[in-house]
């Protein structure tokens, strides 16, 4: 869990959550960004497409359904690079005890946080927490089967490999912002793995669409967001676009957000999947793996480029075809 911490100008470490009780009225000079990073929130004329498609996963257990979602999942990850799901099985009692507990953790004085503090990754802060995590890596498996049939893959595709992957919790406390046109809660970025399903408590996280405009992710009760990553780019190769993404801020209220992060293990390389290679479709990605990219994370500004940019072969030979 984290609240985003930077450096002051006299090098001590001040949380975001601090700066809030302190009831700042601007926003220190480290956080403000380069004019052309910062958000728009003016108001704009409503976009003719949905930033993200609906699924109704619920249809999954009727037959005669089952093949209409698995199309809408091809087409929300092909168009849109994810979608948000609603009746996905997850009880709406786990994800508002996620988002109670992680609200109490953000309200302790930093010296009680600490005291959580542990190296154990595979150790949840609090049970309520893992469970949920664990319901969500329940509906990560559904979810990822699915993907790969929209890819005309057999469900089981990598079931092994996505059995030993990792699933990384990521808790996020966005505190009210005096000025939220000058500062991002998370700059643009894609996730590295597979699939990310996040829960948010209130809008604030925007997509990239196509045109390259910033278009926000409506809060929808019971809802959960499905992004898909960059090793999901590299399977499809190309087919799929993993989707960039970042979360504003807001002048009258706290955001939370758990996004799950599902991955393959960390050394295992990631290649397209050789049925999704052919001579329309030529290898357009090299092999890349979670450990190349937590690497190029430590040698690189995630402002300046993207890991998935380094893999890509050849960009105009990707092909947008179905």
């Amino acid at each position: 869990m984290e609240d985003n911490t930077h450096p002051t100008a006299d090098h001590h470490f001040t949380s975001t959550m601090t700066l809030a009780q302190m009831g700042v009225s601007s926003v220190p000079e480290c956080y403000i960004l380069p004019p052309a990073e910062r958000p728009t929130l003016e108001q704009t004329p409503p976009s003719t497409v949905s930033a993200l498609p609906v699924i109704d996963l619920s249809s999954l257990e009727n037959p005669v359904l089952q093949p209409h979602v698995i199309e809408q999942v091809h087409t929300a990850c092909k168009e849109f690079g994810g979608f948000q799901v609603i009746n996905h099985g997850i009880p709406v009692s786990l994800t508002d005890q996620a988002l109670d507990v992680a609200a109490d953790f953000f309200d302790m004085p930093n010296d009680t946080k600490m005291q959580f503090a542990s190296t154990n990754v595979h150790e949840p802060v609090r049970k309520k927490m893992g469970n949920y995590a664990k319901a969500l890596l329940l509906l990560h498996t559904k979810l990822i089967q699915i993907v790969f049939e929209s890819l005309g893959q057999q469900s089981d595709y990598l079931q092994n490999d996505v059995e030993q992957g990792s699933q990384v919790i990521a808790v996020n406390c966005y505190p009210t912002c005096p000025e939220p046109n000058l500062a991002l809660g998370l700059p643009r970025h894609s996730d590295y793995g597979l699939l990310t399903i996040i829960l948010q408590d209130q809008q604030g996280l925007e997509v990239m669409d196509r045109n390259e405009n910033w278009q926000p992710v409506p809060l929808i009760e019971g809802a959960l967001v499905v992004q898909v990553g960059d090793q999901m780019e590299v399977l499809s190769n190309g087919r799929y676009k993993s989707i960039v993404h970042r979360a504003t801020v807001n002048l009258e209220k706290k955001r939370l957000s758990i996004a799950s992060l599902h991955s393959l293990a960390i050394n295992r390389k990631v290649t397209p999947a050789p049925d999704l290679v052919d001579e329309r479709h030529p290898l357009s990605y090299k092999e890349g793996s979670f450990e190349d990219f937590l690497n190029f994370l430590s040698d690189n500004d995630i402002l300046e480029g993207r890991y998935i940019d380094t893999l890509r072969k050849n960009s105009d030979s990707i092909s947008e075809a179905k």
